[in-house]
């Protein structure tokens, strides 16, 4: 069986993942969702209604959002790791 406090800390490591996932997630989509919004506005201004127009500036500000804070989301990555590499030996 397993005790209450492995059971506790799966949980926790769970929660801290899940936690870890929007936080790394949250850069590139807010910049998506700001650009697309732009884009969509001035589309509309404009009439212009081609698909490309509105994708290509949403892709590239995502990449550079990705390049930009890679070194702190890999951080980020790299610490929870090792937080959940050295608490595997405390579960029984």
């Amino acid at each position: 069986m397993v005790s209450a406090m492995a059971a506790d800390m799966v949980v926790r490591a769970l929660r801290e993942g899940l936690i870890l996932v929007l936080l790394l997630s949250a850069p590139p989509l807010l910049v998506t969702l700001v650009v697309g919004i732009v884009v969509g506005a001035l589309q509309s201004a404009t009439q212009i209604q081609d698909p490309s127009v509105s994708f290509v500036p949403k892709v590239v500000a995502c990449a550079l959002v990705l390049l930009v804070s890679a070194p702190m989301l890999s951080a980020q990555v790299v610490r929870f790791t090792q937080a959940l590499l050295l608490a595997i030996p405390t579960i029984r």
